[in-house]
């Protein structure tokens, strides 16, 4: 979990404390002040005396040390506060002769020490420090000074604890925010994921019950016409049309009519929705389907093709198909007009390797970190789900293969499939003393 707007805020915590206690704490030192005034009613040189260092202290607290905290920074204007503040109760004391009335501030200041910066100690006990040495050097009782010392020094103590539990609570919320966030999002992502699933499942099914639709009629056209051309072979006198018809128009029909026989076929084959077991298969031949089914997407550029007769390969042969018809959906989508997409393929004593590669508009870096990630499509909004190349990356891994991306920008892309002959939890069977051999056929 990313700690960083958890921290943020917290580090945010101590200025928003100050500001959202400034009324209260104002307050507090108006009614002592009032306190004071009516303890010391008719005495009026004290109590002018105190009326005079509530004033100051209340303009330095409320005016100064803001001005001081918005230029200098609020540490500095603490520090300074502080100081005030001890000149005052100083003065306020040894003119009252040091009563509880005055006491009072010191517990108090403390109580509102904590949460500015990591200094508060240091100025607490700063300030504890010379408002007694200058209360016992002007006078003060000293069991009055340790009683009200003791008073702040626990109540200081006891309102840092409450805030850094305060603050620990707060940090244990705001993460469990952030995980119900990643889990909301995560199920979002998953519900979108279904979404998709059972959209491209139905999609399937249609294809499928699609291709059995056309491959019925075509396959009346393709006896008729046959028929037709074995016919019109048979006939001794045919005119110049009848034969150009025999020698060209018919032959090239027909293969027009097993190009889409082929294509119907493998749509059937490719939109199936049973699970597929691992066999042995032609793997140049899968890609030649592959090509076949891509190609409405490949018209408009160049297709190149290298087969090296890579021979039978064990695996899951739609899986594979599914994998080289997206890889070349993308090269034709990223390819201009009048562009090359290659694709070559070859074999080793253990692995099968294909390339797809085109010329087209290439990724940057940016982009091959997140390309193969559940939902990051670069493609505009209504055009891709970001699924393609995630599920082509499952697919490589189930089989136990491992895929490679070469690209730049404005120099093409390059997408290299190696696939072992036999995937390697078929390689292997049980053993009579409990392991695993390799098979022997």
């Amino acid at each position: 979990m990313d700690a960083r707007p958890t921290q943020a805020l917290l580090e945010a915590d101590p200025e928003q404390v100050h500001q959202g206690i400034q009324a209260i704490v104002g307050l507090g030192p108006a009614v002592f002040n009032l306190a004071l005034v009516a303890w010391f009613w008719g005495q009026w040189r004290v109590m002018f005396v105190q009326l005079g260092v509530a004033m100051v202290l209340a303009f330095s607290n409320m005016v100064v040390a803001e001005w001081v905290a918005a230029r200098l920074g609020r540490s500095v204007a603490e520090t300074a506060r502080i100081l005030v503040n001890v000149v005052g109760i100083a003065v306020s004391g040894a003119t009252a002769h040091w009563p509880a009335l005055v006491w009072i501030f010191v517990p108090y200041n403390l109580l509102w020490f904590y949460g500015m910066d990591r200094w508060v100690r240091a100025r607490a006990a700063m300030y504890l420090v010379l408002v007694d040495v200058v209360a016992l050097s002007t006078g003060a009782e000293p069991g009055m000074a340790l009683a009200f010392s003791l008073l702040g020094i626990f109540g200081f103590v006891l309102s840092e604890r409450r805030a850094s539990l305060m603050r620990g609570a707060l940090n244990q919320v705001l993460q469990q925010r952030e995980q119900l966030e990643k889990a909301h999002q995560e199920m979002q992502q998953l519900h979108q994921r279904a979404i998709e699933q059972e959209r491209l499942t139905s999609l399937g099914m249609l294809a499928a019950g699609v291709a059995h639709e056309i491959n019925n009629p075509m396959s009346f056209v393709t006896s008729n016409v046959n028929s037709m051309l074995r016919d019109l072979r048979d006939e001794q006198h045919l005119s110049e049309t009848m034969k150009e018809y025999v020698d060209d128009v018919l032959p090239a029909t027909l293969d027009g009519i097993k190009r889409v026989n082929s294509i119907v076929s493998d749509l059937r084959r490719f939109a199936r929705g049973d699970p597929e077991a691992h066999v042995g298969f032609d793997f140049d031949a899968e890609v030649e389907m592959a090509l076949r089914i891509a190609h409405g997407q490949l018209s408009h550029v160049r297709v190149q093709k290298e087969l090296g007769g890579t021979g039978t390969v064990v695996g899951r042969p739609r899986q594979i198909v599914q994998v080289l018809v997206n890889l070349l959906v993308n090269a034709g989508q990223a390819t201009a007009p009048g562009g090359v997409v290659r694709v070559t393929t070859s074999r080793d004593e253990s692995m099968v390797r294909v390339d797809v590669r085109d010329t087209g508009t290439g990724m940057s870096e940016e982009t091959k970190r997140h390309l193969f990630e559940p939902f990051f499509t670069t493609k505009p909004p209504g055009e891709g789900t970001g699924l393609g190349l995630s599920v082509v990356h499952g697919i490589v891994k189930s089989h136990g293969g491992h895929i490679e991306v070469e690209s730049e920008l404005g120099k093409g892309t390059c997408f290299s499939l190696r696939l072992p002959l036999v995937p390697l939890l078929l390689a292997y069977e049980p053993s009579s003393d409990g392991g695993m051999r390799r098979r022997t056929s």
